[in-house]
């Protein structure tokens, strides 16, 4: 097979109604051509987004000319092969119309030959407005918007999120977003490969099933093809000059392909070849998988039934976060880009990632990193909150993107699940509860025409029609502690308290969040200085949320004391976030195992803006994060406090609190033994009480070992000058630790203290560095930065006991030295952000 590469930077493009041609490059979009050639601004600077929307209801035409090689030419097909056209895109070569396409998610392939020329040819791509397009369309109206300010975007096949979320920017963009090339062949060609596996005791047999574009016919006779499974360049399993049908490859002793922090990743390589009966090549098919089983596990148990991912036999406490698009113009990303918080997601002990149903099918450099990295996907379909059409034009358009894109997907080792939807049923149940049309149609798309497709064409991979889904249409906290997947919005939405995690025993939970603001450092990138104000026009822009501004403070209030300015207001804001997040992680990991999983939101950010994510746009990590890598940790100590702070008539304080439950949550593959250690301090550095207790860690287990009763100490030293410091050591090390309050943080007389830190280099380029951090008194979440200078830490947010010193491992981006280093350093505690 021949290929002639178009993608590059050989293409111009222009506004439909304009004469004037531009540079542009594909893969890409318009927005990000319009930005370099210098006609828009910055999109994310300032509230710029607002001046940027004519863009949308502009066509755009693309163009360029090639020369097509005789060797090409002479092939009996020859293929024009688009990846991704978004969305409404008419083709034309040389002035033939050679076709028009309505869905980004489906890569096209058209027999182009008859209008090739064997000189210079002109290709050109014409992008229709997606807006005129959804107007004219018409049809099918939801019966309530969420994120669409305009409308009806639910009726065009196209990144939902790019017509705003609340999280992300109105930006509805066009372009060919991803390759372009021709291909041309003769005879026949290699389309496709379906892998299976069969995993028994005496190895894994792989049935590799190639796929002809000519099935049937004397183009298929003698066609034959070779299969070689090898791992680390050395064969495992070959078969060579077979018919093309499903042909048999056992593996001995194989090596199974685990999660992260449940074992390693090998992935075997499987290259296929086809051979027509003269031995020319008709292709080659090349992919790397995982040999291992997924089940999802729904039987009946004590509780109901189970909602849990078995992986090799062994049942999985997913650990995770949600994904969204990892930039708001997702052409041209590259693989650095999907590493940078994939590779973080397992730092924090991630052993999972939910690709949410509002974005794009990503590319192969996200699967690699997960395939690699050991995180499992819980893969949604791209659907996102409305409801949508379910007339026949739309079915068959989103049964091809179904076949297309599973196809694509299908033997990835990380690939977990496929589901429906995101929240379908769970925010539209009254709508679907009280018409039977839209029921119908809801169904007739997610629970007929993507289950028969995930059946027809992955055969394997569980299907499941949404997330939040328990079998019905009926809603309520109550269902999902017996079955299915709960999104857990009470915290944050509807502002209820932070301990309402506490109340439910969910089977599983695929979402539940609380915002923060990004820091100072990433804020700088797009907001003016002289409008840096959180309530100012930049920053409203950038809070996609509603009543996002509100409900931080609302919860910053509960728990902390007034911030004495923005940059303090926004490290509460995080401080917040990750104790939200800990609370409702730590609980459904002590629930283990009847809920085994917890995936919050949001990992990761599109721009620069407050949100739920833990990572913020620019990389650096919130507070979130940091406290992510402990409270997923695989050998965890967790505290859990019955009772909460109370208030009566005069605003007089009052507390439920008495005692304290110490438990210990292991999920890591092998059994250890542990010590559990807690100890009752005063404020004043003095050891009230404590104890010691060996534990054994077993794999799977939530075990409470100890209740703590603080009654007496309360009642004789004041709730308010009380810390509870807990730890599990394993092996000599402390491998979990934590600080237990009795009582909201604002009320705390927390001491203040000189944080002195010392540097001592790594390496002799100045990159390494260990920095030690200590305090004569108790501070609590003790943070750091370098200003201007970007780094990555093991630690931050961390806990300084009384004259114990703690050491952060850094790695900077430009060298210094110790002395440089420690000038630059700034640091501080919870009780620096008041006055």
């Amino acid at each position: 097979m021949k290929t002639l590469p178009l993608s590059g930077p050989s293409w111009r493009f222009r506004d439909a109604s304009a004469k004037t041609w531009l540079p542009a490059l594909v893969p890409g979009c318009v927005h990000a051509d319009l930005r370099r050639a210098e006609r828009i601004p910055d999109p994310f600077y300032g509230t710029n987004e607002l001046d940027l929307q004519w863009i949308e209801e502009r066509d755009w035409e693309y163009e360029t000319w090639f020369t097509a090689p005789a060797d090409l030419r002479n092939e009996e097909v020859i293929e024009l092969v688009a990846d991704g056209l978004d969305t409404v895109a008419t083709v034309t070569l040389n002035g033939h119309r050679v076709a028009r396409t309505e869905n980004m998610f489906i890569g096209f392939r058209w027999n182009v030959k008859p209008w090739l020329r064997s000189g210079r040819n002109r290709l050109v791509v014409r992008f229709d407005s997606a807006l005129r397009y959804i107007r004219e369309r018409g049809g099918f109206t939801p019966p309530a918007e969420f994120n669409d300010p305009v409308g009806n975007c639910v009726r065009i096949r196209k990144q939902q999120c790019q017509f705003g979320w609340d999280w992300g920017p109105r930006f509805v963009t066009a372009g060919i977003w991803r390759d372009l090339r021709l291909e041309g062949w003769s005879r026949n060609r290699l389309a496709a490969v379906r892998i299976t596996q069969q995993h028994g005791t005496d190895g894994v047999t792989l049935t590799v099933e190639p796929q002809l574009t000519r099935p049937a016919g004397k183009m298929a006779a003698g066609v034959s093809c070779s299969v070689t499974v090898s791992l680390d360049g050395r064969p495992v399993a070959v078969q060579t000059n077979a018919p093309v049908g499903p042909l048999s490859l056992p593996v001995r002793e194989p090596q199974l392909w685990w999660p992260a922090g449940q074992g390693a990743q090998p992935l075997y390589e499987v290259t296929v070849v086809a051979h027509d009966r003269d031995g020319a090549e008709l292709g080659r098919w090349q992919r790397r998988i995982g040999l291992r089983t997924i089940v999802l596990d729904r039987s009946p148990d004590a509780w109901g039934e189970s909602f849990r991912f078995v992986v090799n036999g062994r049942p999985i406490f997913l650990k995770g976060a949600n994904w969204i698009p990892a930039h708001s113009f997702v052409a041209g990303l590259t693989r650095a880009d999907y590493a940078r918080d994939l590779r973080a997601a397992v730092a924090a002990n991630m052993n999972c990632v939910r690709l949410w149903g509002g974005g794009i099918y990503e590319s192969e450099d996200f699967y690699d990193e997960c395939d690699e990295r050991g995180l499992l996907v819980w893969h949604d379909f791209m659907f996102g909150c409305t409801l949508y059409p379910s007339d026949d034009a739309f079915l068959a358009n989103v049964a091809a993107e179904a076949e297309y894109q599973i196809g694509r997907i299908r033997h990835r080792a990380c690939l977990a699940l496929w589901c429906g939807n995101n929240e379908l049923p769970q925010i539209n149940g009254a709508a679907l509860r009280a018409k039977e049309s839209l029921r119908r149609g809801y169904e007739k798309l997610f629970h007929v025409l993507l289950a028969d497709a995930v059946r027809d064409h992955d055969g394997v991979t569980p299907y499941w029609p949404s997330s939040e889904w328990r079998g019905t249409f009926e809603n309520g906290h109550a269902l999902g502690e017996r079955c299915g997947d709960t999104h857990f919005w009470d915290v944050w939405h509807a502002r209820h308290p932070v301990k309402d995690y506490e109340k439910w025993a969910f089977r599983f939970v695929s979402e539940f969040g609380m915002q923060s603001y990004a820091s100072p450092e990433t804020n700088a990138t797009f907001c003016p200085p002289e409008d840096s104000n959180v309530f100012g026009p930049t920053m409203e822009n950038h809070q996609k949320n509603r009543a996002g501004n509100q409900i931080i403070l609302d919860y910053v209030s509960r728990r902390y004391r007034l911030p004495k300015d923005q940059d303090s207001l926004i490290i509460l804001s995080q401080l917040n976030q990750a104790y939200c997040m800990q609370t409702g992680v730590e609980h459904y990991r002590r629930l283990m195992p009847r809920c085994m999983g917890a995936i919050y939101w949001q990992l990761n950010d599109c721009w620069p803006v407050a949100s739920w994510s833990s990572i913020e746009f620019t990389g650096r990590w919130k507070a979130l994060h940091h406290l992510a890598r402990r409270f997923n940790a695989p050998a965890l100590v967790s505290a859990h406090v019955p009772g909460d702070e109370t208030t009566k008539i005069g605003n007089y304080r009052g507390t439920t609190v008495s005692e304290v439950h110490l438990y210990t949550v292991y999920d890591a593959p092998a059994a250890s033994r542990g010590v559990l250690r807690w100890d009752l301090f005063h404020l004043d550095g003095r050891r009230l009480e404590g104890g010691r207790r060996n534990v054994a860690l077993r794999p799977g287990e939530s075990v409470r070992h100890e209740t703590v009763n603080v009654a007496t100490a309360m009642a004789t030293h004041g709730r308010d000058h009380l810390y509870l410091r807990i730890a599990l050591d394993v092996a000599g090390h402390t491998v979990s630790e934590e600080t237990v309050f009795l009582a909201p943080p604002r009320f705390l007389a927390l001491p203040r203290g000189r944080i002195r830190t010392r540097a001592r280099a790594i390496d002799r380029g100045g990159r390494e560095f260990d920095v030690t951090f200590q305090s004569s008194v108790f501070q609590h979440r003790v943070h750091f930065d370098l200003p201007g200078l970007r780094h990555e830490a093991s630690d931050n947010f961390l806990e300084l006991y009384p004259n114990e010193a703690k050491t952060v491992r850094l790695s900077l981006a430009r060298p210094l030295t110790p002395k440089a280093l420690l000038a630059r350093l700034q640091t501080g505690s919870l009780v620096d952000t008041y006055a």
